[in-house]
């Protein structure tokens, strides 16, 4: 590698951090234009998973379904739901946001695969907002993840609570994980 050029001017290190220019605490006010990865398993509650959809899509954000399979996966009620990504292909990183809305097999199932766990703990080292149901516990934790660790961590149990996994959005990231997730 060539030698970096040399400044016309040294850079200065005495400046005072501004709050004015500070992308944390002057964020946006919403989560429009968003995306939010779900990844799902077959015997999802359908019902919530609309739920979630509704919230993400009244923000203005897009919801982008991910599973274990190309062909999507059935909820408990017998419904398709169709998958934009495969497990293997579309990693937490595309997204900025994530929700894990599995079953109990579902949930046992991906606890055994690499992309999931990993799917799980790259969000959750990006500090992003992560809503699971209670049946996802099992991969949280494969995944290293305790599933009270922070208020980034959101169940979904609940209408409200699409709503409230929505609003906390708006933040972009949790950055008071940061501390605990880097050296």
């Amino acid at each position: 590698m060539p030698n970096p050029a040399d400044a016309a001017v040294p850079p200065r290190v005495d400046l005072e951090p501004s709050p004015a220019l500070s992308i944390i605490e002057n964020g946006p006010e919403s989560f429009r234009g968003r995306k939010v990865g779900v990844l799902v398993s077959d015997g999802v509650d359908a019902a919530i998973f609309e739920q979630l959809r509704s919230a993400i899509e009244t923000e203005g954000a897009v919801m982008e379904v991910v599973a274990a399979k190309v062909g999507g996966v059935s909820a408990a009620d017998g419904t398709q739901i169709e998958a934009r990504h495969m497990i293997d292909g579309g990693p937490s990183v595309l997204f900025d946001a994530v929700v894990l809305m599995l079953s109990e097999p579902g949930a046992e199932l991906l606890a055994k695969e690499a992309a999931a766990k990993d799917f799980v703990s790259d969000a959750f080292a990006h500090c992003k907002f992560i809503g699971f149901t209670p049946q996802a516990e099992p991969l949280l934790a494969r995944a290293g993840v305790e599933a009270d660790a922070d208020e980034g961590l959101i169940r979904l149990e609940s209408e409200e609570a699409a709503e409230e996994f929505v609003q906390a959005c708006r933040k972009l990231r949790l950055w008071a994980r940061e501390a605990a997730v880097k050296l």
